[in-house]
């Protein structure tokens, strides 16, 4: 069971749709929880990427020296970027960080973004884009291990002649991941990814994209592993954890609900629209956002992408989490709220609670004393879990 973390490029706050509690989303802070996650003995990091985010490639280049064995999910923009950029791209960082790169492919689901980025094409020409696109990247980073150069002419995109001199240190290349929840995204999925991601749907919803892309990628004699991207409330009690819960939106109004639906709702994307259903877009209560036993809808009132997180006390979660992974999930990507506290509360609470995963330094396991020294001169009393 992996555990991926989060770094809030778009900003981060213990409240929801105010700036109450809010904090600058800058350098500084990216180290801050980049250096905990990497601490803690999270696998990796996902950094989101959009117009409402910093630059992706830039923010993580910048954690490369700051951490020791994190790795780092970044994004390729099909139709925003040619291949071959991204390739080399993908190839330095890789070098540069000696192997600690993932690749994040995104497609897009907000034409109102891309028209503004100059991408005027309709759902499933994006993914025809990206199609042609992953082709020539994967070609020219495989060509880059033997210095040869590759050829390419599709319907949206040629290469004649393509090189990438400086191969990656991963091979073929960086390993792809992508999420995607309509027909023309499971295609994708079958051709090209290595690790398919989900948003947090209720098991069943997540079992059945599990399994069509599955019967997808063993058609074309492939095989594919499987993640899911979720937030988290983890306190040491329920009741707690349901608390933090609606605190975390208890600054929203109806008028700030409203208006980040009616923008989600311009979008084109199958799966906001399947995180939007799961709300309906109204606060309501408790029960109106547990969508299934844990799994809550709370932050995609206003949060576009994931919009459902785990609550409950430690062995709830890790249960939940379970369940997810008796139906192929081996990948949680992971966040809160602020994502730095939230880091280290899930990173103590839960990873003893799950299956080969325990807090650990970057270094290596700790080798104590854990806790502080009690008068001067004992040490802590082990844990009891």
């Amino acid at each position: 069971m992996n555990v991926f973390w989060f770094i809030p490029t778009h900003g981060d706050s213990r409240y929801l749709g105010t700036s109450e509690g809010a904090r600058a989303a800058d350098l500084a802070y990216f180290q801050q929880v980049a250096v905990a996650a990497d601490t803690l003995g999270y696998e990796g990091v996902l950094l989101p990427t959009g117009r409402s985010c910093e630059d992706a490639w830039v923010v993580a280049s910048s954690l490369i020296a700051a951490t020791k064995r994190l790795k780092f999910l970044v994004a390729i923009r099909p139709g925003l970027s040619s291949p071959g950029l991204a390739a080399r791209m993908a190839a330095t960082f890789d070098r540069l960080s000696n192997g600690r790169l993932l690749i994040n492919v995104v497609t897009g689901g907000d034409a109102a973004e891309l028209e503004g980025d100059g991408v005027f094409v309709d759902h499933d020409t994006r993914y025809e884009i990206t199609d042609e696109f992953l082709h020539i990247w994967r070609k020219l980073l495989e060509a880059s291990h033997t210095n040869d150069a590759i050829d390419f002419d599709g319907k949206h995109l040629q290469s004649k002649g393509g090189k990438a001199l400086y191969p990656p240190v991963q091979h073929p290349h960086p390993p792809l991941w992508f999420g995607g929840s309509s027909p023309a995204a499971h295609e994708i999925a079958g051709d090209h990814i290595d690790t398919y991601l989900t948003w947090g749907e209720p098991p069943e919803a997540v079992a059945k994209k599990i399994a069509d892309i599955r019967a997808r990628a063993e058609q074309r004699g492939r095989t594919i592993r499987f993640g899911i991207r979720l937030h988290v409330i983890v306190r040491e009690t329920e009741e707690e954890a349901w608390e933090a819960a609606d605190r975390l939106i208890s600054r929203l109004d109806d008028d700030t609900i409203a208006r980040a639906q009616a923008a989600f709702g311009k979008m084109d994307s199958e799966g906001q629209r399947r995180m939007a259903a799961l709300h309906g877009g109204k606060r309501g209560s408790r029960k109106d956002l547990e969508v299934y036993p844990h799994l809550w809808a709370g932050v995609g009132l206003v949060r576009g992408g994931a919009g459902t997180a785990l609550v409950g006390n430690p062995e709830q979660v890790a249960a939940l989490m379970k369940e997810y992974a008796s139906l192929g999930i081996e990948t949680f990507i992971l966040s809160g709220y602020p994502h730095l506290e939230e880091s280290y509360r899930f990173a103590e609470l839960v990873f003893p609670l799950l299956p080969g995963r325990q807090a650990k330094t970057a270094g290596g396991p700790l080798s104590g004393p854990f806790g502080e020294v009690v008068g001067n001169h004992y040490l802590p009393k082990a844990s009891q879990s």
